[in-house]
């Protein structure tokens, strides 16, 4: 069923995306279409085995690996992918059976040889769950960890904004020495850069001009 829901979501893709982007997409709708038909409990145990994957695939090597290797054979992949489902399971008293739908999933990727689109397939995954729970992502990426009193100053703000009056405001604050200091805003679809990095990229340009 997952196989023929992600054929038939190739369409939603969008022909403007990039061919990436859009075969990420074409899995995520599948599988959050056929999470969201079972029930909002199988909604949310995919959602966190899958970005126990996710967080997975960043700290262990060898996942990271064998997700990424395309010259692994159909029997290699299929070979591996109890590693990854052991992932998803938990540990300890929590440690509960992978759901079908994520099995599913997983097996599709590996049979077309698309398990290097895990990373998006989440991401996309997420974005889907998010609408669909009337959430907005707000990102805010400084070049060290906020203090608690300003972030919180920039909490209030937000949700005091229109785009947040109707939604329900989920706030990461993620660190990037890159921008040197200050702050990037990542708002819906809206990208706020206050950060020191973009006002020193734009005095270089207005000093290349000059010269």
């Amino acid at each position: 069923m997952l196989l023929s829901s992600a054929r038939s979501a190739a369409v939603s893709a969008g022909l403007g995306r990039r061919a990436a982007s859009g075969i990420a997409l074409k899995y995520s709708q599948a599988v959050f279409n056929a999470a969201l038909s079972k029930s909002p409990q199988v909604l949310n145990k995919v959602q966190t085995e899958l970005n126990a994957i996710a967080s997975s695939l960043k700290t262990t090597p060898e996942l990271h690996t064998f997700v990424t290797n395309p010259t692994l054979s159909v029997t290699e992949r299929t070979a591996g992918l109890p590693a990854l489902f052991a992932r998803a399971e938990g540990t300890g008293a929590k440690k509960e059976p992978v759901s079908d739908v994520t099995k599913n999933l997983f097996s599709v990727l590996s049979e077309n040889g698309r398990l290097g689109e895990t990373p998006g397939v989440i991401e996309g995954f997420n974005e889907l769950l998010a609408s669909h729970r009337h959430e907005l992502n707000v990102i805010i990426t400084s070049a060290a960890p906020l203090p608690k009193d300003i972030q919180s100053r920039l909490e209030s703000s937000l949700k005091q904004s229109q785009a947040a009056q109707q939604s329900t405001l989920k706030i990461v604050n993620k660190v990037n020495p890159a921008v040197l200091g200050g702050i990037v805003v990542d708002f819906g679809e809206k990208t706020i850069d206050l950060s020191v990095a973009s006002r020193v990229n734009k005095l270089n340009n207005l000093l290349q001009q000059s010269i």
